[in-house]
C-alpha cells in the first residue's frame, strides 16, 4: 500500500485526538506531511477543508485520495492497514477493552477536560482549584484507572498501545497542573509521556 500520506491537525497542536493521530503514524514510522488548520480563524469551514474532512475536524488523514477524520477511525484504519507496531491489542478481549477505554475518555470526565484543558498540558499551566464537579470526576479517573492498571505495570495491556497514550494524557491534565494524583498512576503518566512518539508531539513549536 503506498505511503502517501497528509495528517491535518490544528495551528497550535493542543487537539489530543490530533496529537493520538500523530503518535500513530510516528509509531507505525509512516512517512506523512503534516498539515495545519487554525481552527480560530475558522479554517475547517472553509470550502476546500470542508470538502475533504466529512466531519470538518481535526485530526483529518488523507491517504492516496481517501479523506477520513475523528482520531480513533484513524488509528484504526493505519493498525490495519500498514505493518509495525501494533496500535491495539491482538487478543479480541483486550482489543474491545482499549477501545472503550478510548470512547469512555473521549465521552465521560467533562469537567476534568473543561477545568484542565490541553493548554495546561503544552503551555503553561497555572490554572485555579478544580471544582467539585472536577474533583468527583477526578475521582472516577482515578478509581477506573487504577482498576484497568495492574499493580506495578507499566502498560495497560502488557505492551503498549494507543490505550496508553490517551489514558496518560487524561492523568496528565492533572499532573502538569500541580493536582493530586496517586503516585502510581502519576509514575505511569510521566513514563508514558517518555516514549519518543510521544515526546515528538510534546516538542513542536507552539505559539
Amino acid at each position: 500500500m503506498s505511503s502517501s500520506l497528509k495528517l491535518y491537525v490544528d495551528a497550535n497542536y493542543l487537539s489530543p485526538f490530533a496529537m493520538f493521530a500523530y503518535v500513530t503514524l510516528q509509531e507505525k514510522n509512516l512517512p506523512h506531511e503534516l498539515l495545519t488548520i487554525n481552527l480560530k480563524a475558522k479554517q475547517q469551514h472553509e470550502q476546500d477543508y470542508a470538502a475533504l474532512s466529512l466531519t470538518r475536524k481535526v485530526p483529518t488523514l488523507v491517504h492516496d485520495g481517501f479523506a477520513l477524520s475523528e482520531s480513533s477511525a484513524i488509528t484504526e484504519y493505519l493498525d490495519e492497514s500498514f505493518p509495525g507496531v501494533a496500535l491495539y491489542p491482538t487478543e479480541p478481549q483486550a482489543r474491545a477493552r482499549a477501545r472503550q477505554i478510548q470512547a469512555w475518555l473521549r465521552t465521560d470526565l467533562a469537567p476534568v477536560r473543561q477545568e484542565r484543558s490541553t493548554e495546561h498540558v503544552f503551555l503553561t499551566a497555572n490554572p485555579q482549584p478544580l471544582s467539585e464537579d472536577a474533583l468527583k470526576a477526578a475521582h472516577k479517573l482515578f478509581v477506573i484507572a487504577e482498576t484497568l492498571l495492574s499493580e506495578g505495570a507499566d502498560h495497560l495491556f502488557g505492551a503498549w498501545s494507543i490505550a496508553d497514550t490517551e489514558l496518560a494524557l487524561m492523568l496528565n491534565r492533572l499532573v502538569k497542573s500541580g493536582d493530586a494524583v496517586p503516585e502510581r498512576l502519576a509514575h505511569y503518566a510521566s513514563q508514558q509521556w517518555l516514549r519518543p512518539s510521544v515526546q515528538s508531539w510534546v516538542s513542536l513549536p507552539r505559539p
